[in-house]
């Protein structure tokens, strides 16, 4: 029994390593994903607002 320790733990440390190289793709995936979504969304936003909102100077009431 105590020869497939080393074994298991082998075996052990392979499928960890593998899940967390997984992990960390989907997670680095996903935060690209939703930094190029908000600044999109920034960008929108900041022309709305420059477009509509702003205050002009309106010399010809």
């Amino acid at each position: 029994m105590e020869k497939l320790k080393p074994k298991k733990t082998k075996i052990k440390d392979t499928v960890v390593g593998t899940y967390q190289k997984i992990e960390d793709a989907v997670v680095g995936t996903y935060q690209k994903i939703e930094d190029a979504v908000t600044g999109t969304y920034q960008k929108i936003e900041d022309k709305f607002v420059e477009t509509f909102l702003e205050e002009r100077d309106e010399t010809n009431k």
